[in-house]
Order: structure tokens, then sequence, then C-alpha cells
């Protein structure tokens, strides 16, 4: 388990481009073609998938594809931008995809970008999917492997048998098999880890080589560093990782968990956060995370 994995956005949807393009669009006679550069002029993510596709309707187009692990409110922006960009490019219209991971809130995430500056409007419709409202059969019976991974997030998705289900058709395949530590971070989102463990049977540290564990860190890093550059570096990077575990405590406990920032926050010592961060991912309950505290 310890070797190199591309479980990049890219791998998970290279793994079937044309059933996701139809899962996505909605147009059954739909038919991929190659998965394009998304390095544009001014910017490039690596959580951005621009697929060329075409159709009898609708001809060439571009599907872009915006994985997210949990909504913010930029988004709608940056789907305006990476739109317009990707067209420029390419020549080609463009149909864009925000796919939100993790639910964070009940607030309704909107599905456009608009704004009227001195009588001059801007518009960007796009289309949104929350994994938590994708029923999981659509994994299975599509079938869909680039969702096999998300499945205990998935709507139905969240008993043991359906993720040992997972797993085993993530084991079967070589493509797939790198996949399943992506497939064990969100199963500790609804089963303990104990039981994790034991479907997958290795260490619990392996969860750390996760790409959305590392997303996770490289949050906080980034609003350290931003926070850093007006408040001192240091003093920065903690205000980064309180802020990561904020969020994570939101994510997997809800408001339960919010009620441990207010000593959270009390913390000034950078490697005690980071431990802190790393015990949310395999904490079974809130009362784990007040030991650890």
């Amino acid at each position: 388990m310890n070797k190199a994995t591309d479980i990049s956005t890219k791998k998970l949807i290279s793994l079937a481009p044309n059933n996701w393009a139809k899962w996505v669009t909605g147009i059954p006679d739909i038919v991929t073609g190659e998965i394009l550069n998304t390095e544009f002029q001014w910017i490039s993510r690596q959580s951005d998938v621009v697929i060329q596709a075409e159709s009898p309707q609708y001809g060439k187009f571009l599907i872009l594809n915006e994985l997210q692990l949990r909504y913010t409110s930029e988004m709608p922006r940056r789907m305006r931008a990476y739109a317009a960009l990707a067209e420029e490019k390419y020549k080609l219209q463009t149909y864009p995809v925000l796919i939100n991971i993790l639910k964070i809130s009940n607030s309704e995430i909107p599905t456009s970008f608009a704004s009227n500056f001195i009588g001059l409007r801007a518009i960007q419709d796009y289309r949104v999917i929350n994994l938590w409202e994708v029923d999981v059969n659509i994994a299975f019976e599509t079938p869909l492997p680039s969702l096999l991974p998300f499945v205990p997030i998935l709507k139905g998705g969240e008993n043991e048998s359906t993720i040992r289900e997972a797993l085993r058709m993530l084991r079967a395949d070589e493509q797939l098999n790198q996949l399943e530590t992506v497939l064990a971070f969100f199963a500790t989102f609804v089963l303990e880890s104990t039981l994790v463990q034991e479907i997958m049977r290795w260490d619990m540290t392996v969860l750390r080589e996760s790409p959305w564990y590392q997303e996770i860190l490289r949050e906080g890093q980034a609003r350290g560093e931003a926070e850093g550059e007006a408040r001192g570096e240091a003093r920065g990077e903690v205000r980064g990782i309180i802020s990561s575990i904020e969020t994570s405590l939101e994510a997997k406990f809800g408001s339960d968990g919010l009620e441990l920032m207010s000593q959270i926050s009390q913390i000034s010592d950078l490697e005690q956060l980071k431990e802190i961060l790393r015990r949310i991912v395999v904490a079974n309950t809130i009362q784990e995370l007040q030991n650890v505290l």
C-alpha cells in the first residue's frame, strides 16, 4: 500500500469517460474523445478535468468537470472563469459541472454566477451535482467506477455491506485497486475506524496517503501562508490549521463537532494542532477527540 499511486481527478474520470459524460450531462448518445490539458495561460488546477465530447444533437463541445471536497462561496466565480478560459483556448462551447463531495451545510448551492456592474451583465450557468444526493446504485449499475471510492458518502451507501462490495470491485480490477485509500477515507465518516481497519486489512495510518486527507492539510497550509503575510508566518499557519480543523469537524460530526472549537482555538502549538487534524480522520466519536484534547 506504500507504492506511489495516481488518484487524481483526471485518473478517476478516465476510468470510464463515456459513462461519466452520460451521467453529468444526461445525454445518452454522447461520445467522449480526448481528456484535454487544463493549463490555461493564467491558471492551472488539478481538480479541473476538461473532456472533449460529441453528440448528434450538439456536435462537438467540452465538458468541464470541477470536483470540490467542500463547496466554497468562490465557486460560482471560478466556474465562470474556467468556462471562459476553456472556450477561449479550444474554441468550443463548454458544459461546466461542479461536483461537491462533502456536505457542510443545508444551504442551497447556487447553479450560476451573475453580476451587474455599471449596467454590464455577466452570467454563467453550470450544473451542480452533490454526491450526498446521488443514489449509490448508480456507481454499481451504470457502471461508474469513478464513483466507487465515494460510495460511503453517496445516498444509501453508508452501510457496511455496500462498502465491502465497493472494496471488492476496486480490488478486483488492477486499474481500480489503488483507489481503496480514498474509499477508506470516506468510510471513516460513516463507520467506526476499527471496522474500517478490519474491512481494509491495513493500518489506518495509510489514510494519510489519501489525496483528500492531503487536501485538508494543504488547505490549512494555504490559509496559514495567506494569513502569515499579515500576522506573522507562525501565527498565520496556526490560524490556517485551526480553520481546517473547524471545517473537518463540521463535515464529520456536524454542529456537535464545532462545540470543540472553543477549546481548540486556544491551542497555539502547531504540531499539536496538526495531530488533532490527523485524529479527526480516524476518530469514531467526539469523545475520542476530547480525550486527545
